[in-house]
C-alpha cells in the first residue's frame, strides 16, 4: 500500500556540542514561507516532547554529556517512529542534534524486528565514536556505534563511570536489545571530518565511505548504484542527511560543525532520490541545522528545506 508522509518534529540539542539546532526545524518552517510554500501544511505531524532545559545541568557524564537524558530523547523518537510505522506512515524525522538518529533506526527496527535494516549516512562525521573513545563526550558523534553494539574499546582512551556505562548499555538497547544494523549494511556518503578510533574501526569494519571527490569522479549514479547494490539484501532502508554533509563554504556554515569541501543541495537530492527509487527506503531523517550559526541569513534551511521539498516529491513508496 502506499504511504501518506508524516513529519516528526524533534526539537532537540542536548546530544551536540553547541545550542541552536533545536530551531532547524522553525528555521525550516521560515525557509518554506519565504519559498510561498505550504508544505508545511500539506502533511500530518507530531512534536516529540523534549529535554532541552538539562543543557545547563551540570554533568557527571564527562564522556557521554546528558547521556540519561539523551536516552529517554532517542526512546520517545523511537517510540514515534514506530508509532507512525505501524500506522502506515512514512516518517521524515526532522531533527535538532544527529544523536536523535539513533531512536528513530530503534524505532525502525522496533516495527519491523525481522527485517534487514540498510542504513545510507549523508553527513560530514562517521558519527561512530562511543564514550570510551569520545574526545568531546557529545552524543551526536555516537548513535552509530549504538546501533551496531559497538563499544570500540580496542582504541579506548576515556575511563567511564558505571554510570555511564550503564546508560550506554540501556542506549544500545533501545527498541530492540540486540544491534540493530550490521556493519555491512551501512554506508557512508561524504564523511570527511574523523577521529583516529573512527578511523581505525572504519578500516577494520571495511565500512564503505564515498567521498565527496569520488563521486563527482566515478559519477553519482554509478556511486548510489554500488551503494544500492551492497544494500541489495537489505529489506529496507534508512537514509539519514546531516546538513553538514554539505560544503561550508559553498552553501553554509549553519551547523555545529561545518566542514569545507562537501556536496551541494543537489548532489543530496539525486543521491538521496536516487535511493528513493529502490523503493526499499521506509524513513528519511534531515538534522543540525543551526540558524544561530548561519552567517548567510537562513541560508543553510533553505538549502536543506529544497532537499527536503524534492526529495518528498519522490516519496510514492509501497512498503509492506
Amino acid at each position: 500500500m502506499d504511504r501518506l508522509v508524516k513529519l516528526i518534529k524533534n526539537r532537540s540539542d542536548i546530544g551536540g556540542g553547541t545550542r541552536g539546532s533545536d530551531l532547524g526545524i522553525d528555521a525550516l518552517e521560515v525557509a518554506a514561507i519565504n519559498r510561498g510554500s505550504d508544505y508545511f501544511n500539506q502533511y500530518t505531524f507530531e512534536d516529540v516532547k523534549t529535554h532541552n532545559e538539562t543543557i545547563y545541568d551540570k554533568t557527571q557524564n564527562t564522556f557521554a554529556k546528558r547521556i540519561e537524558f539523551v536516552l529517554e530523547q532517542c526512546s520517545r523518537v523511537s517510540h514515534t517512529v514506530k508509532r507512525a510505522l505501524e500506522a502506515h506512515f512514512f516518517p521524515i524525522v526532522l531533527s535538532g542534534d544527529h544523536s536523535s538518529a539513533l531512536g528513530t533506526i530503534s524505532g525502525i527496527k522496533a516495527m519491523y524486528p525481522d527485517k534487514t535494516l540498510g542504513v545510507i549516512w549523508i553527513d560530514a562525521h562517521a558519527d561512530i565514536h562511543s564514550p570510551y573513545t569520545s574526545p568531546s563526550g557529545n552524543i551526536h558523534g555516537m548513535p552509530l556505534a549504538a546501533a551496531l553494539g559497538f563499544d570500540n574499546l580496542k582504541y579506548q582512551i576515556n575511563d567511564v563511570i558505571p554510570e555511564t556505562q550503564q546508560h550506554w548499555v540501556e542506549m544500545k538497547s533501545i527498541g530492540i536489545e540486540e544491534p540493530k544494523i550490521d556493519h555491512e549494511h551501512l554506508i557512508y556518503f561524504g564523511v570527511r571530518d574523523t577521529e583516529e578510533a573512527e578511523d581505525h574501526l572504519i578500516s577494520d569494519l571495511g565500512i564503505k565511505n564515498f567521498k565527496v571527490e569520488e563521486v563527482r569522479f566515478k559519477g553519482l549514479e554509478n556511486c548510489v548504484e554500488r551503494a544500492l547494490a551492497q544494500l541489495i539484501h537489505c529489506d529496507m532502508i534508512y537514509v539519514s542527511f546531516d546538513v553538514d554533509s554539505m560544503d561550508c563554504d559553498l552553501v553554509s556554515n549553519g551547523t555545529g560543525t561545518p566542514v569545507s569541501k562537501g556536496f551541494d543541495q543537489y548532489e543530496i537530492i539525486a543521491v538521496i532520490n536516487q535511493i528513493i527509487a529502490s523503493r526499499k527506503v521506509v524513513c528519511i531523517e534531515i538534522c543540525e541545522i543551526n540558524p544561530l550559526l548561519d552567517t548567510k541569513g537562513n541560508k543553510m534551511a533553505e538549502a536543506a528545506f529544497e532537499v527536503l521539498e524534492q526529495i518528498t516529491s519522490s516519496l510514492i513508496i509501497p512498503f509492506e
